[in-house]
């Protein structure tokens, strides 16, 4: 028998709960693989906590990758032994699993299954902020909350080589040098520096064209008047909670500002976008021009820890499950 984290009832770390399944074999458009590590990310916490509803039960974990051990009917393309990895659908915390076949891409033999696990739903998130949402441009500048984060640190190395200076709020000051030697210009320790003074004086009162904020109910307010006229408010998570209803008039008051609030799962829906997106990041990575950096290992079994450790603000970069 192989195991898995499995979550019967929404809640805290303490949800989620280490046990034996079957995982059965592959049905038509399917692979079966044995996972090598799977990611850990902020969205697995939206899971477990109902914010983000999933059917219970549910084995939480959207980013890992592995080898293929079977494939299904209608498999083309992939073979028992390649390496693999992918970014969605749930169903990561596990040491086997079944997943769509459309939803896997080879990984070059460059990449590790450890930097896999560590990239691709950030990595690939990274990409659509940057090169799809707003198509940053060379001598922009632009701000990333959580920049100490692990979509944060792919964003800053990922915007710097694009041309743009990088402005980045961060709660620390070993945070701060964490994000400054990834490529953040203007760090901002936010526990004692207002961020919106900060865009202003750094920027000469010309302000942002994009603000790109994953914090949610804290920073929304105060991200939408560090904007430019017709700048674009860009959230993508809710780390701090969700963000108030508001009247769209404010973005009007505001200067005319675009709102959105966009998806990975959206993004890469299409076939040919979610292979765009992994063969760009792998292009940077291989590079060298963005570096993915595992700080913070713990077995899969150890799940309600890293939950805790990642909800309490105690990591940084990418965090990943060996298994």
């Amino acid at each position: 028998m192989t195991h898995a984290i499995r979550v019967h009832e929404l809640g805290g770390p303490e949800v989620l709960k280490w046990e034996e399944i079957e995982v059965g074999e592959p049905g038509p458009g399917e692979v079966k693989i044995r996972q090598e590590a799977a990611g850990l990310n902020y969205i697995d916490v939206y899971h477990r906590t109902g914010l983000y509803p999933q059917p219970l039960p549910f084995t939480p974990g959207t980013e890992g990758a592995g080898v293929v051990e079977s494939i299904g009917p209608d498999v083309s393309g992939l073979s028992p032994g390649d390496r693999v990895a992918y970014a969605g659908p749930v169903g990561g915390y596990a040491e086997e699993r079944l997943i769509a076949a459309d939803r896997l891409i080879k990984l070059p033999h460059a990449i590790s299954s450890e930097q896999a696990a560590a990239m691709m739903l950030q990595g690939m998130t990274a990409h659509m902020l940057l090169r799809s949402v707003h198509r940053v441009q060379r001598g922009e500048t632009i701000l990333i909350h959580a920049a100490a984060g692990g979509v944060g640190l792919i964003v800053c190395q990922w915007a710097k080589a694009l041309g743009a200076t990088v402005i980045g709020t961060v709660g620390s000051d070993a945070k701060a040098e964490l994000a400054r030697a990834h490529g953040c210009d203007h760090p901002i320790v936010y526990t004692r520096q207002d961020f919106v003074a900060e865009v202003d004086r750094i920027t000469g009162g010309a302000k942002l064209p994009v603000v790109y904020d994953s914090v949610g109910k804290d920073t929304f307010l105060q991200s939408l008047d560090c904007l430019a006229p017709r700048g674009m408010m860009v959230t993508f998570g809710n780390s701090s909670g969700p963000v108030d209803p508001i009247e769209p008039g404010i973005l009007a008051q505001k200067g005319s500002l675009f709102l959105t609030r966009p998806t990975l799962f959206t993004y890469s829906a299409r076939r040919a976008d979610l292979e765009t997106a992994a063969r760009e990041l792998f292009e940077v990575v291989e590079s060298g021009k963005v570096k993915i950096e595992v700080k913070q290992r713990f077995a899969l079994k150890d799940a309600a820890e890293a939950h805790r450790a990642l909800e309490a603000r105690q990591t940084s970069g990418s965090t990943v499950f060996t298994i």
